[in-house]
C-alpha cells in the first residue's frame, strides 16, 4: 500500500529531462510560435486557432507528467518559458496586428503591458507554494487570458456577413487587453481544474457533463469558446464581489441578532 502511494508522487531528480512531457510542451511552444508568424502575416484566424491548440497541449503536459510520475524542476521551468511565448507574446502580437496597431504608442504599450503581466503572473506562480492551493489560482491563468484574446478573434470573424469590425470593436479589444493584464497580476481567485477530484458516485454525472460540453463546443465552436471564456474570466471578479458583499452583511446580521 505504501509503495503504491509513493509511486504516485515520484518526482524526477533535479535537472532530469523527461521526454514525453517535454515533447508535449514543445508542441505547445511550436503552436505559439506559429501563432506569432501567422499574426505577422495577417492570418488572424489561423493565429487564434494556434493559440487555442497551444492551450490544449499546455493542459496535457502537466497531466501526463503527473500520471507517469515524471514531474521535474526542468519541466516546470520549460513549461513556464513556453507559456510566456504561447500565451504572452503570441496573443499580444495577435492583438496588436489585429486591432491595436492604429492606436500607435497606446497600442504597442498595451501589447507590452500584456506580455509583462504574463511574465509577472508566471513568476509569481512559480514562487508560490502550489501544494497549499491546488483547487484555485491567484490571478487569471495566462492560458485563459491568451485563449480569451484568441476566442475574441474567432468570435468577431464568425460570419463574413456579420463580421464585427470598426472602432467599437477596437475599443472593446483594447479595454479587454488592459483588463486581462490586470486580472493576471491581481489577487482575484480563479477555479483550477488541474487537480480536480471527483467522487466515485459522481463520475458518471461528470462524464455526461463532459459529453454535453463537447457537443456544445462542436455546434458553433467560435461562439461557444468565446462565451465560455467570458464566463471564466468574469467568474473571478464576480465571486470576489459576492464574498465581499457577504462579508459586509455578516456583521450587520450579527448586530441584529444580538439586538433581538
Amino acid at each position: 500500500m505504501n509503495r503504491h502511494h509513493k509511486a504516485k508522487n515520484v518526482v524526477s531528480p533535479k535537472g532530469t529531462i523527461c521526454l514525453l512531457p517535454s515533447v508535449i510542451t514543445t508542441a505547445s511552444l511550436f503552436s505559439g510560435f506559429y501563432a506569432i508568424v501567422a499574426a505577422i502575416n495577417g492570418q488572424y484566424f489561423h493565429a487564434a486557432v494556434a493559440i487555442i491548440v497551444s492551450g490544449v497541449f499546455d493542459g496535457l503536459d502537466g497531466r501526463v507528467a503527473r500520471l507517469t510520475g515524471t514531474t521535474s524542476k526542468f519541466g516546470m521551468e520549460y513549461d513556464s518559458l513556453c507559456d510566456l511565448v504561447a500565451f504572452g507574446v503570441a496573443p499580444a502580437v495577435l492583438a496588436y496586428q489585429w486591432v491595436l496597431r492604429p492606436y500607435g504608442r497606446y497600442g504597442w504599450l498595451a501589447a507590452f503591458l500584456y506580455v509583462a503581466t504574463t511574465a509577472l503572473r508566471l513568476a509569481r506562480f512559480n514562487s508560490q507554494d502550489i501544494t497549499s492551493s491546488k483547487n484555485e489560482f491567484t490571478g487569471l491563468p495566462c492560458p485563459a487570458a491568451g485563449g480569451m484574446i484568441a476566442a475574441s478573434v474567432l468570435f468577431c470573424s464568425y460570419n463574413e456577413r456579420f463580421e464585427i469590425i470598426g472602432t467599437l470593436r477596437n475599443f472593446i479589444i483594447l479595454g479587454t487587453v488592459y483588463g486581462l493584464s490586470y486580472l493576471m497580476v491581481s489577487s482575484v481567485k480563479y477555479l483550477s481544474f488541474k487537480h480536480a477530484q471527483t467522487e466515485r458516485t459522481k463520475k458518471f454525472q461528470v462524464l455526461v457533463g463532459l459529453v454535453l460540453l463537447i457537443t456544445l463546443l462542436a455546434t458553433e465552436p467560435q461562439i461557444t469558446l468565446f462565451f465560455l471564456g467570458v464566463i471564466y474570466v468574469l467568474s473571478g471578479p464576480l465571486a470576489a464581489g459576492y464574498r465581499l458583499v457577504r462579508r459586509s452583511k455578516s456583521p450587520v446580521e450579527e448586530e441584529q441578532g444580538n439586538s433581538v
